[in-house]
Parts: structure tokens; sequence; C-alpha cells
């Protein structure tokens, strides 16, 4: 089929290379020249593992183009994608301005035979109707006759730094819309990854495939992320529980977690959620909530959770060391999750901006950030080179971002480089033995502290046997 994907931000880009991948003619749009050229060359704009292999070889095979052209990406499009940004604005609600420029550059342009326009872009409940009606404006202001087009809301499920695997591999396709011929065209569109003909376990039953109408689709992405944005925020507010009554989260967790009606997904406590989605998206569920006269009680509790749960890390190093001021905090990982280099609304910024108002110097190394220009709130930070330069001279390490590289750390010689080797895992991400072992403090969120015996009585210390092993059996 002929796609036109309109926007090559995290969603764009990976849908419209993966839809090439499947076998697709696909042309994506941005009005950003300097960025089309980077992508023409066969480089993605953005950090997500095995993007680039895909576009390089959707390229090669000829189906696969990138375009500041508008009118060719309509003209060329049977299905045309409407995937630009709608970030949130102070009032709690997605800025809409991208998606309406989209949407009535494509009436002005649209001409030919007849046209799916899908929303992929996560808009404001109720936007089926409206982007049609923009598009119609469109239309009407060349004051000529076209075959006719139909809206579908398609939401994505991708997550950050595992896109391409998801495009593949999804728990469900959504498809929102009130005619039967455009949702035949979606269906057709999937069918390679419904059947899991480019998944990475082929015997898997076929991909669910939801179809409903626009607005049930548009309002099951934002209860998809709202839940999970609130499963989090319990987690960390048992996590914080257990801080107070000496249990430990982690066990707790694959306890609950072992329950079919739980489920161990989204039950790691740590120092919050962030990113582009959830933020965004619980916002712009209570905000439309409140238009309509109703206040999400429950949502505005799991927000709450979420920026209290952000200066737990800052705590537990004023516990352990008291004054902040004047000591030296290094951060391992500063994106908001790992495998990708997004720093949109990342804990590290918050801890960042609290450690230098407490009058510490912060220090940060991250293995994707190597300028501190990627966020007007590194210019406080001392960007380290590699974990070592990190830890020199620091009075405590803090892991911020669970990088699978962070586990395979040299953790001895970090210890050796430090004034005191103390470390708060804020995502309970390292094992605490094996850091103690070396001559670490550990501290993690809702679970015991562990020290070596022996250590500095300036660090109340804990025998490691004292705390057992969850055992299943």
């Amino acid at each position: 089929m002929r796609v036109c994907v309109i926007g090559t931000g995290y969603v764009g880009l990976v849908t419209g290379a993966c839809l090439a991948k499947i076998g697709h003619h696909v042309i994506c749009i941005d009005n950003n020249a300097e960025k089309v050229a980077l992508m023409q060359s066969g480089r993605s704009p953005i950090f997500e593992p095995g993007l680039d292999e895909i576009m390089q070889s959707g390229m090669e095979a000829g189906r696969l183009q990138f375009s500041t052209d508008l009118a060719a990406g309509v003209a060329h499009g049977d299905i045309l994608f409407i995937a630009v940004g709608t970030p949130a604005l102070p009032t709690g609600e997605s800025d809409t301005q991208y998606v309406e420029a989209v949407a009535r550059g494509i009436g002005s342009h649209l001409n030919g035979g007849y046209k799916v326009i899908v929303n992929k872009s996560t808009v404001p409940i109720g936007s089926g109707d409206w982007v049609r009606r923009i598009v119609l404006d469109g239309v009407a202001e060349r004051q000529e006759r076209i075959a006719g087009f139909d809206v579908v809301s398609n939401p994505e499920f991708l997550r950050e730094g595992s896109a391409v695997y998801d495009t593949f591999n999804p728990d469900r396709i959504v498809l929102g819309s009130n005619s039967d011929r455009a949702i035949a065209m979606m269906k057709d569109l999937y069918a390679p990854i419904v059947s899991r003909e480019f998944a990475e376990d082929k015997s898997l039953p076929a991909v669910p495939v939801v179809v409903t109408d626009i607005t049930s689709a548009e309002m099951i992405k934002y209860a998809a992320n709202a839940f999970l944005a609130t499963k989090i925020s319990f987690i960390n507010e048992v996590a914080n529980i257990c801080d107070r009554v000496g249990a430990d989260v982690t066990q707790v967790a694959t306890g609950i977690g072992l329950d079919s009606r739980i489920g161990n997904k989204f039950l790691q406590a740590g120092i919050g959620w962030g990113g582009s989605c959830f933020p965004k998206d619980v916002s712009a569920l209570i905000h439309t909530a409140r238009d309509y006269g109703y206040e999400t009680r429950l949502l505005n509790a799991a927000v709450a959770t979420n920026q209290t749960q952000r200066l737990v890390a800052l705590e537990k190093l004023q516990q352990v060391l008291k004054i902040l001021k004047g000591k030296t905090i290094g951060l391992l990982g500063l994106t908001f999750k790992p495998d990708t280099d997004d720093l949109r609304d990342a804990p590290a910024l918050d801890l960042i901006t609290n450690l230098t108002r407490l009058g510490a110097k912060v220090k940060g190394y991250d293995p994707i950030i190597s300028s501190r220009n990627s966020h007007s709130n590194l210019a406080q930070l001392i960007l380290a080179n590699n974990p070592e330069e990190l830890a020199e001279n620091c009075d405590a390490l803090v892991l911020v971002t669970d990088w699978q590289i962070f586990r395979e750390l040299d953790y001895h010689r970090l210890a050796s480089l430090m004034v005191t080797p103390i470390i708060v895992d804020g995502r309970n991400f390292l094992n605490p033995q094996i850091l103690a072992e070396v001559g670490f403090h550990y501290i993690g969120i809702g679970r015991p502290n562990y020290s070596y015996v022996g250590m500095t009585n300036q660090i109340m210390t804990k025998n490691i046997n004292q705390f057992p092993v969850l055992e299943i059996v």
C-alpha cells in the first residue's frame, strides 16, 4: 500500500520505517529541512535501537523516502498518518496546533482517489470529528470536489527504547472509525503484523485487532497510560510504607505480581515516572474530565504521589550525609528511561535542580547524553565522560536511569574513587549484596540498606545476612 506519514518524531519515524519494512511504500514528511536531510542520509535524528538499520534497508529497497513536500506526500498516500507532537500546555491540556496545521494542509492538497486519514498522534478525546472538519475547511478554501476520505483513530502504544520491537510485536492494534471501508484498508495495512510475520515469536496467536468508534479508541490510549502511571505510583507508595515498617518492596512486588489479576509489570518501585507520554496523557485526561464536570481524584493522587517520589532520593541523601551543601553528588543516568536519549520530564532534571538549590555540586554520566546542550537544566551539571570520572571525589552516587551497562560497572573501582562510597539506587536495579561486598553503603527505595560490616560509624551498618532472599517454591 502507499502510505504517507506526516511528522517524524518517535511515533512517526518508527511507524514509517516499520511499515516500509513490511512491504509498503512510505513517504515520511517533516517541515524541518535539516532533519529531513539527515534522514535522507540514512541516519535517525533520535536514538532508538534498531531504527537506523530499518531505515537504511527501507531506503535501499526503494520503499522509504523522506521529504518536506506535503503536497507530494498527500498525493502519494492512500493512507495518511498524522504523527506530529501534541505537547502539554501549562493548563494540562494538549497543544493541538500542529495537528490542526497538518489537517488543514492535507485538506489543501487532497485530490485524486479516496484517502484514509489516521490520527496516530495522541489527540484529545473527540478529535476525530474535529480533524475531519479542519480537513473539509482546507478543501473548501480551494472550492474543489474530492473523491472523499474518512478519519481513523489508531493510537500508538510504543515504548521509547523498544519502539521497533513493539511495532512488530504489539499486544493489540486499536482502530476507531465508523467507516467499514477505512477499517478494511487499515486491516490490510497491518495484516503482516497481525499474522506475526515479522514477530520475534511467530508461533504466537494473531495480534488482537480492536475495532471500535473513534472516541473509544482515543479513550483507550489515555486510559492505558493513566492506568500504568497509577500502577507505578501505587507501588511507589507501598515502597514508602515499606521503608517505614522494614519490609522489602521488591519482595512485596514479587508476591503481589504473581496474582494473575495484578501481574508483575510496572511494579518496579523507584523515583517516579517521566518522559513524554505518562505526564502529558494523564494531565490531558484529568483536564478532559474537568471540562465535563468530573474531578479525577485517583489520577490526581497518582500525579501527586509521583511528584513527591522524585524527592525520595534527595531525602535519602540528606539522611545519610546530613548537610548537602558543599557535597558532590554523582548521577548515574540522566534520561527518563534506558535505551533512549529523551530527557523530557526526566526525574534527573528535578534532582539536578534541587541538589543545586541545596548547595551541592552535581555531576552526571549517561551513555547517550554527550552534551549539556541537550536540556537547559544540564547547564547546572558537570557532565562526566565515563563512570570513573563521575565517581571521582563524589560523596554519593544516585542511580537514576536503569541502563543495563550500569549492572556491569566495576563498582569496587568506583568505590575507591569516592570520598564516601554511598549509592542510592533510585530504581532498585542493582544487587545490594554485591555493592555491599565491594565497599558500598547501599540505599534502595522501599528496601533495607546494605553495608559491609565494619564500615565507619558515620553510616549505620547492617549485616547483609540479616536480609533473607525471597524464595518461590
